[in-house]
């Protein structure tokens, strides 16, 4: 009999995870970059993402986190707390303070000394956000920085 209860539960516990899967992926754009005050030896900055919710379904979310590399670097992360409820078929957007430390600053740079042009550097941003034990969603967000060209600014 408890083998028997216990491969119910099972069965009932993989049909659950079964109703997750069939999520379509959030869309998740950074749309700002702000400059935030900093401390002595670390840069912030306010980074605004879009996020659009193309499913049937609301997704309740209760935290937001990022990490962001430059050219195959780590440079930035930071985290939310902020909450809500994104509703079927919508967007919104959050608002994340970021972190670029002095250790950081200085591998960018060292890296950069060796590009052979600052135009076109990839960047990669891995976020999450949170909604519970099993609603938290990953993204991942790729693309090229264009640091030259007729809206780039000179020194």
């Amino acid at each position: 009999m408890r083998k028997l209860l216990g491969l119910g539960l099972l069965l009932l516990t993989l049909s659950a995870c079964a109703l997750f899967s069939n999520r379509d992926p959030l869309n998740i754009s950074v749309v700002g970059i702000e400059p935030l005050p900093s401390q002595d030896m670390e840069v912030r900055f306010a980074v605004t993402l879009r996020v659009q919710n193309p499913n049937e379904t609301a997704i309740a979310y209760n935290g937001v986190a990022l990490d962001l590399e430059v050219n195959d670097q780590p440079l930035a992360s930071g985290v939310s707390n902020q909450q809500g409820t994104l509703q079927r078929f919508s967007e919104t957007t959050l608002t994340v303070p970021v972190s670029v430390s002095a250790f950081s600053m200085l591998r960018q740079t060292l890296g950069l000394s060796q590009a052979r042009s600052l135009d076109g550097l990839p960047y990669v941003l891995h976020g999450k956000l949170a909604g519970g034990p099993f609603g938290t969603m990953r993204f991942v967000e790729r693309g090229r920085l264009e640091l030259t060209g007729p809206n780039a600014s000179g020194w």
